[in-house]
């Protein structure tokens, strides 16, 4: 059964992916990139590896570009995300620590609903595709466990746009939920020496929904000028949880951001003309 799950899975993933090509061919020219770095805490639970929790600090680095399309009339945009983030824990008793790893990318539609010239909402699927690693730096015997799943899920996001006085910001919101997914996991006490050895590999794809990955992310930013530069500064709650083959692992993660946005517009060749937010697909 997780074959077949597996399978149509993979299927599906590889038709988004088509698409997403196929549409970027198709999609208007003007587009918003996004740089952020940040710092944060974390909070990290694998039993694979230890029943105690490790929390520390974190680093992470966040790569966001979106594009209107000509789907649905041009009511559809896309959003293109990538996070990968790198942090150093310690139990509470500071007897062992855990060193982990996770990048993640997403694709996103999005339908906009422009409710007046300053609040646009917007909603649509989503394509999640996570890998990684968590490292016990004090176990000898299975020190490490692999990370990886693939989820399809909903986003939704609004945009607020507002001054004060003359000075403009935005304010955005979104939450990415999985719906549907398979995620690689061991079973329990399982060697990853004896899976290696192993030609069965489906009772380590696990079937995954919000019955055992309830996962939520969340981003919180505020874009402002400064002379001829786009700021934006923003917050991520980053909640990754679940329960398989009777393991349980979270990863919590608070994160503050800082970075640089840039809304132009492409060019025959790829060049690129700067262009005013008022025609962003942000």
């Amino acid at each position: 059964m997780n074959k077949i799950l597996l399978t149509l899975l993979l299927a599906c993933v590889h038709l988004l992916f088509v698409h997403a090509q196929e549409d970027s061919l198709k999609a208007n020219r003007y587009v918003m990139r996004a740089t952020l770095y940040g710092v944060g805490h974390t909070n990290i639970l694998d039993t694979y590896l230890s029943p105690m929790e490790y929390t520390g600090p974190e680093l992470r680095f966040l790569r966001e570009s979106m594009r209107m399309t000509r789907l649905m009339d041009g009511h559809v945009s896309t959003q293109s995300l990538f996070q990968a983030h790198l942090s150093l824990t310690e139990n509470k008793a500071a007897t062992g620590s855990e060193m982990a790893f996770m990048a993640n990318w997403n694709y996103a539609w999005h339908y906009q609903f422009p409710i007046n010239e300053n609040l646009k909402l917007m909603a649509g699927p989503l394509l999640d595709i996570n890998g990684g690693f968590v490292y016990n730096l004090r176990n000898s015997n299975n020190p490490i466990q692999a990370k990886a799943y693939i989820n399809a899920g909903a986003s939704g996001m609004a945009i607020y746009r507002f001054k004060i006085k003359d000075y403009p910001m935005v304010l955005r919101y979104q939450a990415n939920l999985p719906l549907l997914g398979i995620m690689f996991s061991p079973e329990y006490g399982q060697p990853y020496y004896e899976m290696s050895l192993s030609h069965d590999w489906g009772k380590n794809i696990c079937f995954t929904s919000l019955h055992n990955q309830p996962a939520l992310r969340q981003f919180l930013t505020l874009d402002f000028p400064i002379r001829s530069t786009n700021v934006r500064v923003g917050y991520i709650c980053d909640v990754q949880q679940a329960k398989v083959n009777k393991l349980k692992s979270h990863m919590w993660s608070h994160s503050f951001m800082i970075g640089f946005v840039k809304n132009f517009y492409l060019l025959k060749g790829k060049n690129k003309v700067s262009m005013p937010s008022s025609i962003s697909p942000y």
